[in-house]
């Protein structure tokens, strides 16, 4: 996440549509006063000679307001102290604490064709298990398996932000939500964490079969009508 008071606007960064590479590309625009949440370690190596993460806390981890039994009590988390990664709209709104910004800066974000998504969120969520289950098993557990992304850019189920761009038209489509946000300049896009496994599967047509390309359909209603999205 990223919010320029700079050049007044707000990046909500969704899963799984590049949006570590979008933030390593905004980092060019930071200034001293903006509000940049921190990636990992890895990732944060990468913006040597760009602002890296900055201004994101706000209290302490004993002074957070997340309740206890949702607090990591053992691994730091951005999502204790204040602004984090994959912030939902609501929570941003409410932490900025000034209507004028949220209402006055220019609000983007990006969302990807759900079927194709869904494969990638399925390697990466089975990058580390020795059995990878097969993706019909995978899909089988919706908690495990939903991404939320819809849920981080709306507010009450309702857009609430200026622009969402398409994962599959992401140099254009950011450079045009600068424009949009009145930045003339132009910026490429990195291409990072982009896995070997997810490279053996770029037609994603092929990881389906009735019932899950059904269930995806179910899944992610709203955004496939927000967005025009079809298998």
């Amino acid at each position: 996440m990223i919010v320029s008071h700079r050049h007044k606007f707000i990046f909500l960064k969704t899963k799984k549509t590049a949006g570590t590479s979008i933030e390593l590309a905004l980092s060019e625009l930071a200034g001293p006063e903006d509000i940049v949440t921190p990636l990992t370690k890895i990732d944060e190596a990468q913006r040597i000679g760009k602002r890296g993460a900055q201004n994101w806390r706000l209290h302490s981890w004993w002074g957070s307001p997340r309740p206890l039994l949702k607090r990591r009590w053992f691994k730091f988390t951005a999502e204790d102290y204040g602004f984090y990664n994959h912030m939902p709209a609501a929570e941003a709104r409410a932490l900025l604490n000034d209507d004028k910004i949220w209402n006055s800066y220019f609000k983007f974000a990006f969302d990807r064709n759900p079927w194709d998504r869904q494969v990638s969120w399925y390697f990466y969520k089975t990058k580390s298990k020795r059995w990878r289950p097969n993706f019909e098993r995978f899909m089988g557990n919706k908690r495990r398996a939903y991404v939320d992304n819809y849920q981080l850019y709306t507010i009450d189920g309702a857009p609430a932000l200026d622009f969402i761009g398409r994962y599959e038209s992401l140099d254009d489509d950011l450079n045009k939500a600068l424009q949009l946000a009145g930045i003339s300049r132009k910026i490429e896009v990195p291409r990072t964490n982009v896995g070997r496994d997810r490279d053996s599967a770029r037609d994603y047509h092929a990881m389906y079969n009735d019932e899950t390309q059904a269930l995806v359909a179910k899944w992610y209603q709203p955004e496939i009508k927000l967005l025009g999205y079809g298998f």
